[in-house]
């Protein structure tokens, strides 16, 4: 089913922490992505769903018979008893956060897709074509209407509060690799007409070696409608030092229509280093689950900080850390491995 807008039909974004139907992963596959660690990864996803389905659907992409029967050994590996459902989308790579549909629900409609263009965060990583295919199978999957957005938008790239307010970053939504005919009034005007925004607070810059130009879910996040967890940087000598600072004070400038936001600094963990390349690293890039919150973390001084901070910000919920120091060498963590498909009430 297509559909021409959804914003006129009432239409909006939840928050991640509002409730889930379900959550969306595709099973990791690309050796090119993890040359050494792809069996270490596998064993830390199946962790992930694990955890996840305890709560929730956890739905799989697998694209071959053979990705699923390394999926299902690896869950029963690690002792997995929740409910997971196999679809068999073919994908390029694991990162859904990026490609899949971003959901939205209404009162009166209930739950429906948007999908927007992926080309691999600016042709960086060719082939794409499958990912790029990926969002429109999965809400056929789900037979709910879809919305195609004409523009390039990945997943990791906003955060929103389901109030009308989206995080994202200049050095990502405006670098002429993704919408060159797109200024920013026309990018924000897109995001308010697919995902019911009504403010878009622009931070400048991402961390280095983010090769995805500035993902805001590695660097602030709405713990709840006026809260974000922004991550900061205490090493003065870091070269994220200075980047996390300016974002830090968009953040306390920022004014929405409910008053200022409350920022929780969230620190960043020590240099992570795989294969002499510097990894964007963060703890910002948790998922929240029903029940859970999962946090990547890295064997780090840091770690237990981190989790004690998030336990403040979501006291309903277990905060579960999860080792991701072989994931972190695709440049991604849990946030990017996931997508939420809301529960439409």
């Amino acid at each position: 089913m297509h559909t021409p807008s959804p914003r006129p039909t009432g239409y909006r974004m939840p928050a991640e922490w509002e409730p889930h139907d379900s959550t969306w992963i595709s099973w990791p596959h690309n050796r090119d992505t993890w040359p050494y660690e792809l069996d270490r990864v596998e064993r830390t996803i199946a962790r992930i769903v694990s955890i996840l389905s305890r709560s929730e659907p956890v739905r799989i992409n697998v694209g071959s018979d053979e990705v699923r029967r390394r999926a299902q050994r690896a869950l029963d590996d690690v002792g997995a008893v929740g409910e997971v459902r196999f679809h068999a989308i073919p994908t390029n790579d694991a990162w859904v956060r990026d490609y899949g549909p971003l959901f939205v629900v209404s009162p009166d409609h209930g739950l429906a897709a948007t999908c927007w263009g992926f080309n691999s965060w600016g042709e960086k990583y060719p082939p794409f074509d499958l990912d790029d295919a990926a969002a429109e199978k999965m809400a056929a999957a789900l037979a709910v209407p879809r919305f195609e957005a004409d523009m390039i938008l990945e997943g990791g790239s906003i955060d929103v509060n389901g109030r009308g307010v989206l995080l994202t970053t200049e050095s990502c939504l405006l670098n002429p690799n993704r919408n060159p005919s797109l200024d920013r009034d026309e990018i924000e005007e897109r995001l308010r007409t697919y995902l019911g925004i009504d403010q878009v607070i622009w931070l400048h810059e991402g961390l280095t070696g983010d090769d995805t130009d500035g993902h805001v879910d590695d660097l602030a996040r709405f713990a709840d409608p006026r809260t974000v967890v922004a991550a900061v940087e205490d090493d003065s000598a870091s070269p994220d030092f200075g980047v996390l600072l300016e974002n830090l004070d968009v953040l306390r400038s920022a004014e929405t229509a409910a008053g200022p936001l409350e920022i929780i600094e969230l620190p960043m963990p020590s240099p992570v280093v795989v294969r002499g390349e510097h990894m964007p690293a963060t703890y910002a890039n948790f998922y929240i689950g029903n029940r859970t919150v999962l946090v990547p973390t890295f064997g780090d001084q840091n770690d237990e900080q981190a989790l004690s901070i998030l336990r403040r910000c979501f006291p309903t919920r277990d905060i579960v850390g999860v080792d991701c120091s072989d994931v972190i060498g695709g440049l991604g963590a849990i946030h990017c491995l996931t997508q939420q498909v809301p529960w439409a009430r």
